[in-house]
């Protein structure tokens, strides 16, 4: 029996337009049914979740399944974004996964230190982040029971 993956919304957080561009058409190419949505700092990131500064009020601004955060963004860095996740009753059930570009050790500890669930290096190729993006659907939407969302 196929079980199949109820759409939810992905919340990329990731200064580099082209990374955000290449995620957006490597999850069209994947043919994904998630929804993604994009903020460029770590500061919008919590705005976006908390429903403040511009998205306060904000309709089109449903709560992410997953987040994809990138460590070093200006403004907020995702290291003091996870920490601030983790420590937030509401928000620390909400799945982060760290796609970056860092190989550093010492990032890969923190990171895990902070709660994330999972530290992905970020491929250098088109083709290698498709699949990247595939076994993230397959493994955090088909497989994992996630919490329910609260609105």
């Amino acid at each position: 029996m196929k079980i199949e993956p109820k759409p939810i919304t992905i919340l990329m957080a990731d200064d580099d337009p082209d990374d955000r561009l290449l995620t957006a058409d490597a999850l069209k190419e994947a043919r994904l049914i998630n929804d993604i949505r994009f903020v460029e700092n770590g500061e919008e990131l919590l705005d976006y979740l908390r429903k403040q500064g511009k998205f306060s009020g904000a309709v089109d601004a449903p709560r992410p399944g997953l987040i994809l955060l990138d460590l070093n963004m200006p403004r907020k860095d995702g290291r003091t974004v996870l920490k601030e996740l983790k420590q937030d009753a509401d928000l620390r059930t909400i799945p982060v996964v760290v796609l970056t570009t860092s190989k550093d050790d010492e990032d890969v500890y923190k990171s895990y230190d902070l709660g994330v669930n999972s530290y992905i290096v970020k491929p250098v190729t088109f083709e290698a982040l498709v699949d990247i993006l595939q076994t993230l659907e397959k493994y955090w939407f088909e497989i994992v029971e996630l919490p329910p969302t609260r609105e």
